[in-house]
């Protein structure tokens, strides 16, 4: 351990509040936070990549009101090598954790919901690791949202679920300074549902480059399921890995995985992309994101696009182009999902996508979402999931993501020496 300064019960402080150790902690210290509802807190001190500093709940601990200095639960700004790990952030006028201008932040196993505009935020911060989070319920816009030039941020086994816009949204945003772009994301294992309602993809990407996008979960979100493009960014969403993903949009809803406005040398691998939309379909693209765009090992609606959406084709036409040439229409979802009627989209043994997909994926993708070593069969299957006797229950699995932290903090109070 690189814990310096254990502080186990902030009660017994003269100053009994959050932000009196976001104010005296230095590098290598740990704030353990118990059971308790607080005033969220400000911290511009950073840690190092061997002695970080951590504030850690190890209990039930609810953060409901803004720190004394921005509008946010929790904000970290100009602070390295800084982890928050296990709260519940809530009703908060801005966002429930927001990163800015600091890099090597890790934020993990909290629940961010019913806060105004964003459950987490962050701005200009390199090597960002965001994962096992819940973000819900956010009024105005998303789950989680990266923004601004910051590179190689990983976004990854979180769930994201009625959120006004985007489940996940990295913009790059060229006016606000830096480069304009974000290279190398991770956005991997993710599981969105039923956002949107006022706009924006499950999984939003503006001016994103040379990122992986894979064993994402997305269903019933009323937008796009992907969406690569530029608006904000200096450039389009280009060179991204596009791979098993299971995207199925309701009737609603606009196009499974769409780019644009220049958003080429995406490689689209071993989706499944059903939609529901009676014009809309699996795949739109417009002109100037053709140059080496890649889409083969996919389970498809009869439905493409090459005009951005204006029109659709079918398969056959979308193959004389030369694109998913070892793609299939899709079958029922009945077919292929093992509790299709209650969001179970582990396969069914023996269906369409088993043993379908490509292993050109492989060196990327080399486990599933529920951590299963991809192939299990013959082949890759196609989806976030690879089919195994042993698969677990998406109910299952959302009990996992929701008290995942508490089962882990448990565990570690009872490891810890006295």
């Amino acid at each position: 351990m690189f814990l310096k300064v254990e502080i186990i019960a902030i009660t017994a402080w003269a100053k009994p509040t959050l932000q009196h150790a976001a104010d005296i902690i230095s590098a290598g210290d740990s704030v353990k936070v118990i059971n308790g509802t607080y005033k969220g807190f400000d911290i511009r001190i950073s840690g190092t990549e061997n002695q970080p500093i951590v504030f850690k709940a190890i209990g039930d601990v609810t953060i409901n009101l803004p720190n004394s200095i921005t509008s946010d639960g929790i904000n970290i700004e100009e602070a390295d090598w800084v982890v928050i790990d296990g709260f519940k952030i809530i009703n908060q006028p801005r966002a429930g954790i927001r990163a800015a201008v600091s890099d090597h932040v890790t934020i993990k196993n909290n629940l961010c919901t019913q806060n105004y505009r964003w459950g987490i935020f962050t701005g200009f911060t390199n090597d960002i690791i965001i994962e096992n989070n819940i973000c819900s319920l956010s009024e105005a816009e998303h789950g989680i949202y990266v923004s601004n030039s910051g590179d190689r941020p990983i976004v990854r086994f979180n769930e994201c679920f009625e959120n006004n816009r985007c489940g996940i949204q990295l913009n790059a945003d060229e006016s606000q300074g830096g480069d304009g772009i974000i290279t190398n994301a991770v956005i991997e294992g993710n599981i969105l549902h039923d956002n949107g309602s006022g706009g924006g993809a499950a999984i939003n990407l503006d001016g994103v480059q040379q990122s992986v996008i894979f064993n994402n979960l997305i269903y019933n979100n009323h937008a796009s399921g992907i969406a690569l493009f530029r608006i904000d960014g200096a450039e389009g969403s280009k060179n991204n890995n596009v791979f098993n993903n299971t995207i199925i949009n309701p009737s609603d809803s606009r196009w499974n995985i769409l780019a644009n406005n220049g958003s080429s040398g995406n490689v689209v691998y071993n989706n499944i992309l059903i939609n529901h939309h009676s014009f809309r379909g699996s795949i739109s693209i417009d002109e100037s994101s053709f140059e080496n765009f890649i889409s083969d090992y996919n389970l498809l609606e009869n439905r493409l696009s090459t005009d951005d959406g204006n029109s659709n084709i079918n398969l056959a036409v979308w193959q004389s182009l030369g694109y998913d040439l070892n793609s299939q229409i899709v079958l029922s979802e009945e077919n292929i999902f093992s509790d299709y009627n209650n969001n179970d989209y582990h396969l069914k043994s023996g269906s369409q996508p088993a043993d379908m997909g490509t292993s050109l994926v492989s060196q990327i993708v080399l486990k599933d979402l529920e951590n299963n070593s991809r192939p299990q069969g013959n082949g890759f299957d196609i989806g976030a999931y690879e089919f195994t006797s042993l698969s677990t229950g998406l109910k299952d699995l959302d009990i996992i993501l929701k008290l995942g932290y508490i089962k882990i903090i448990q565990t570690h109070l009872i490891q810890e020496p006295k």
